[in-house]
Formats: structure tokens, sequence, C-alpha cells
């Protein structure tokens, strides 16, 4: 029987934006209608701010994770390309730059001028790209990908507390919009821990808190700014 792994590291692109988007619809969307609420202000107002931040934050994350992230791409093709050059004029340099690598990892040094040696006929680019600089198919940036996780998962996390104050009667829309945003915040952190294999309660606890803190801010603010309207 072969034994396998199965390991979550490949999720890391799409999960780290997916999550990222989904918490920040939540937290920014309920801050933003709690804030409105508590400045005294119309159930159509609050609804109108609600859109507005959905809108907004939407096309905002998708713009912030595509530059980001496109950035990063920019730096490992500027890498590969740095890599590419140095292959073609010092091929051998580079093999014992590889071998280097590999004495430190733990190889005798034969045996890692074998391996240099071996890896670098079958794709010698793609072993630098992955041993020497730390490219690899898993971790390589993806802007476009990053941008629509993170777009949409935003949109469906403000979609929350948004049906909620729509829903909700005007007396009780502030505790209504709260409880529905913390509990989502709590079931978000606790499914990315899951699908990442991290610890469910401690990812759970920390959205929590943030999103707690940032809903009380912004409730403190609309309050003091609605009494002195």
């Amino acid at each position: 029987m072969i034994h396998k792994e199965h390991h979550r590291s490949h999720r890391s692109g799409w999960l780290r934006a997916a999550v990222l988007g989904a918490n920040d619809g939540i937290v920014s969307t309920s801050s933003l209608i709690l804030g409105v609420a508590a400045a005294s202000t119309a159930q159509s107002d609050i609804l109108l701010a609600g859109v507005a931040g959905l809108v907004a934050g939407a096309m905002s994350m998708a713009a912030g994770e595509y530059v980001s992230v496109s950035s990063q791409s920019d730096t490992e093709r500027a890498d590969l390309a740095m890599e590419r050059k140095a292959l073609a004029h010092h091929f051998d340099d580079e093999k014992e730059e590889l071998a280097a690598i590999y004495v430190e990892r733990g190889l005798t040094p034969e045996l890692a001028h074998q391996v240099a040696e071996q890896l670098m006929q079958k794709d010698a680019l793609g072993a630098h790209a992955r041993d020497e600089i730390g490219i690899t198919d898993v971790s390589q940036a993806r802007p476009l990908q990053a941008a629509f996780s993170s777009a949409v998962m935003f949109t469906l996390g403000a979609l929350l507390p948004l049906l909620v104050a729509w829903w909700a009667p005007l007396v009780l829309l502030i505790p209504l919009v709260a409880i529905a945003s913390l509990a989502s915040l709590a079931l978000l952190g606790a499914l990315a821990a899951k699908v990442g294999g991290a610890p469910v309660r401690t990812a759970a606890l920390r959205v929590l808190f943030w999103g707690a803190l940032a809903m009380a801010l912004t409730s403190l603010i609309g309050r003091l700014f609605g009494v002195m309207a």
C-alpha cells in the first residue's frame, strides 16, 4: 500500500484571498451599517450606505489584491529572467551553486553534485527556481485568481449584514446585525482553519475579537456624531 499525505499548502493562495475577502466583507459592511444606524438614521439610508460599502469594498479588494499580487508576480518574473541569463552564460557555476544548496541541506558533496547535475539536465531553470529562489507552482503568484476570489468572497460576506439590515425592524437592527455578523465571522474562521488544517478554536476567536472591536468602534463613532448632530 502506498502511503499518501494530503497537504494543504496548495490552497494557500486562493484560500488567503477568499478568507480575507469574506472577513473584510462582513466586518466592514456590518461596521458601516452599525455606525450609520447608531447615528439614528432612517433604515433606507442605512441600506444605501451598506450597498455603497459593498460595491466600493468589493472593487477595492479586487484592485488591491490584483496590484499587490501583480507586484509579487513581477518580482518572480524578474528573478526568473536573471536566473535564465545566468544559466545561459555560467551553467557550470550555477550547477556548483545548486550543489552547494543541497550540501547545506544535508547531502554529501558527491551526492549533491549528482543530484544537481541530474536535475539541471532535466529542467535547469525549474531546479534553480525551486531550490535557489523558492518559486514553485504552489506558491507562484496568480493576480487574477486572487482578485476574483477576494472580490467574490467580499460580496458574499457583505451580503449577510446587508440582508439582516433589510429584514430586521429598525429597533432591533443593531443587535441583530451584530449577532449575525459575529456568528458568521466565527463560522468563517472555523471553516478557514478546517480547510487550512489550523486550530479551529484559535482561528474563530481571532476573527471574533477583531470583528467585535471594529463594530464597537464604528458604533461608538456613529453614536457620537449622531448625538452632536
